[in-house]
């Protein structure tokens, strides 16, 4: 079997990089995939720097072993903290993904922006990086979305426990005259119905997403990785947790799909 067939690896600290798994299908309609949700570790922002990187490079390790050609950090926690470290210990290629900071910052005409992120991403040293290279004129409000994450991971995302929790952290942002919210956690894209329930439009959303597909899909062409057959791709996931939630958010994806347990 030919590397160009081999598959994109995608790992996240639970289900909500699927989210990032979504727009590579999308663009890579012919890429096989292999996705694995450490879903039991969830969420890493609340992790040490340390326990983040040796979780990246257990998560890291098992996907090299699939015969993985590159792989995708889905979580913006484990980008932030340990890509440089993978990095420098694999010859494999890496993208990774932040907070979309810098479109935001164009796209503002306020000149105030939010950021709803993981507390492991707002803290961590390339946030701090990113961050620095935005005008002075623009004022940036963080907001750790603390409990987000594990709503998600249990299903509960469209529940008056979610709303509420997001109201609190949306409303005083709103009262600053945020006009671009920046969902920096690979997890949050899934509320967007709920966030445009309590903003409206008055705000633009912005995340990661399709920039992250469209590097990977450049990074495939500048190695010579494309898969060049014409065949929809085979997408395997693994879950160290419970699959029912896993199942609900890619079930309309096709049959092409497979979910296995892993005691991981």
């Amino acid at each position: 079997m030919k590397s160009n067939n081999f598959p994109i690896g995608i790992f996240d600290s639970g289900i909500g990089g699927t989210s990032i798994w979504r727009e590579i299908k999308t663009l890579l309609p012919n890429e096989n995939t292999i996705y694995l949700s450490d879903s039991r570790n969830a969420p890493y922002g609340e992790k040490s720097k340390q326990e983040i990187i040796n979780l990246s490079i257990k998560n890291t390790e098992f996907l090299i072993k699939q015969n993985c050609k590159l792989i995708v950090v889905a979580c913006n926690t484990a980008t932030t903290n340990a890509i440089k470290i993978l990095r420098k210990k694999y010859s494999i290629p890496f993208i990774g993904i932040e907070p979309a900071i810098k479109p935001a910052a164009l796209k503002t005409k306020t000149n105030i922006i939010g950021i709803l992120a993981t507390k492991g991403t707002l803290n961590s040293k390339l946030f701090e990086k990113t961050s620095s290279t935005i005008s002075r004129k623009i004022t940036v409000k963080e907001k750790i979305g603390t409990g987000l994450v594990e709503l998600i991971e249990n299903g509960d995302i469209d529940t008056s426990k979610m709303k509420e929790l997001l109201t609190s952290y949306l409303e005083p942002m709103l009262k600053k005259q945020v006009d671009c919210l920046v969902l920096g956690c690979t997890h949050y894209p899934y509320l967007i119905p709920v966030i445009r329930e309590i903003v409206g439009d008055k705000i633009q959303i912005i995340d990661s997403g399709e920039a992250v597909a469209r590097q990977t899909k450049t990074i495939l062409e500048k190695k010579q990785l494309l898969n060049n057959t014409s065949k929809d791709g085979n997408h395997q996931f693994y879950i160290n947790k419970d699959k029912k939630v896993l199942e609900m958010l890619i079930s309309k994806y096709g049959k092409k799909i497979k979910i296995n347990q892993l005691d991981f």
